[in-house]
């Protein structure tokens, strides 16, 4: 069984990096359900405070990813158009053959709905970059959080002893 629950709780570590990117899964919340298979695996010591604390960081930055984006979208001067614009051009980007679509995408994605709720080139340009760095920021702090969470994953699976059945 402990071979399941750590294949398991390896499978939502790479989700959980993936997440960070993908607007589909949240990082560190799927990274979290790993460690939650952990928890329930007979050879690999997962304390209640760690698996709460755990849980705590994941919901402050899964609160962030929604409040980073919209303050560097206001601070900028943008709308709802340009943050929705950034997604729908991430997950263009994400299957773009072009190198670096997925950073170039989300800028192009927020310009055009910045575009399409203002024609003013020059104000959508500026509300189109502070979304695409509000976008960033979230994006990056998500991924160091999973990564974070994945070393400890590494570290308590390094751990284990007993057999792994």
């Amino acid at each position: 069984m402990d071979i399941f629950l750590v294949s398991l709780a390896l499978l939502f570590m790479v989700l959980g990096i993936l997440g960070s990117f993908l607007p589909v899964l949240q990082g560190p919340l799927t990274s979290w359900f790993g460690f939650l298979a952990l928890y329930f695996s007979n050879g690999i010591d997962i304390s209640n405070t760690l698996l709460f604390s755990l849980l705590g960081v994941a919901l402050f930055i899964w609160l962030l990813d929604y409040i980073i984006p919209a303050l560097g979208t206001k601070r900028f001067g943008g709308s709802r158009s340009g943050m929705i614009g950034t997604t729908v051009g991430l997950i263009v980007g994400l299957f773009s053959p072009i190198p670096f679509g997925i950073v170039i995408g989300p800028f192009i994605g927020a310009l055009i709905g910045e575009l399409m709720h203002n024609s003013d080139m020059n104000r959508a340009t500026k509300a189109a970059f502070g979304s695409f760095l509000g976008f960033v920021t979230s994006t990056f702090l998500k991924f160091i959080v999973a990564i974070i969470f994945f070393g400890f994953y590494i570290v308590k699976v390094s751990q284990h002893t007993g057999p792994w059945w």
